[in-house]
């Protein structure tokens, strides 16, 4: 599948020490699951729940859903542990917390290969602090094993000694600098979690925001978080049966360069744009 479009709409982070919380992820119909050696993970626990989170991915329990385990960061005592075991278990990819520079990404990217990593293994960059904002687009064009970008927007929002506000007014610039940095490079980008599981209202208003803004999908902390965010992030039925009638009026026009479309000038970019969408579309069914 072009990685492009693998549909990203909802990968849900699941803690690896929590055995319950890995066995009902195999019924949740998230696009992608993120196995977390960290935040979720208390320091007494770290060896356990790598240990846990390697035999379970290796048992290749998830099916078709994209499977991604997130390592501690690479200023910690567990990282190249960590990171030797992901490899091993053979995962979809490797997420890092705190990626701050393309130097970063590139000794990431060979101590994977070093583990022994294939190289349709990818790896999943975390944008948490303002320089790593900053070189977003060094960060993204590093490496070739460098698939995702995703926005940790807590620690983002508290390095900038900002506040957590509806519609992020204080880190809209940080969020549009990346998705302009993912585009520039050819990648996926990722919003960030939204923290109150109790507020369904608010969450959708948020990834909304998230998709409008040219967001790929949203990473998420709780099971009811992802069928809005299936919905949200992929195409609707109205989208789907536009993008057809613009590529049958392209069709019909043969070519000629510009023809209209439900009163609409169509040329080659609304072209692309609709075979994007139809693309989408069928990865996601």
């Amino acid at each position: 599948m072009d990685q492009a479009l693998r549909p990203r709409r909802s990968p849900l982070f699941m803690p690896g020490a929590n055995a319950r919380a890995l066995e009902k992820a195999k019924s949740l119909p998230c696009d992608a699951i993120i196995i977390d050696l960290e935040d979720a993970v208390a320091p007494d626990a770290k060896e356990e729940a790598r240990r846990r989170a390697a035999e379970t991915v290796a048992s290749h329990p998830y099916g078709d859903r994209e499977v991604i385990i997130r390592v501690n960061g690479m200023d910690t005592p567990w990282y190249h542990d960590d990171l030797a075991a992901a490899v091993a278990a053979g995962p979809d990819a490797v997420a890092v917390p705190k990626v701050g520079s393309a130097d970063q990404v590139r000794t990431i990217a060979a101590d994977m290969d070093g583990a022994g990593a294939p190289s349709g293994m990818g790896l999943w960059a975390m944008i948490e602090t303002p320089r790593a904002v900053l070189e977003c687009l060094a960060i993204a064009e590093a490496s070739p094993r460098l698939a995702v970008l995703v926005m940790g927007t807590n620690d983002l929002t508290k390095e900038l000694q900002a506040q957590h506000v509806p519609g992020r007014a204080p880190v809209t610039t940080a969020l549009q600098m990346c998705v302009l940095a993912a585009r520039a490079a050819g990648r996926v980008i990722l919003d960030g979690v939204y923290n109150d599981v109790r507020d369904a209202e608010g969450f959708r208003a948020q990834a909304e925001e998230a998709y409008l803004m040219g967001f790929d999908g949203k990473t998420l902390i709780h099971p009811s978080q992802v069928g809005p965010a299936n919905e949200i992030f992929a195409p609707s039925q109205a989208e789907i049966a536009d993008a057809r009638g613009v590529l049958e009026a392209w069709e019909a026009g043969d070519g000629s360069g510009v023809v209209t479309y439900n009163g609409r000038m169509i040329e080659n970019l609304h072209v692309d744009t609709a075979r994007r969408i139809l693309a989408l579309a069928e990865a996601i069914s």
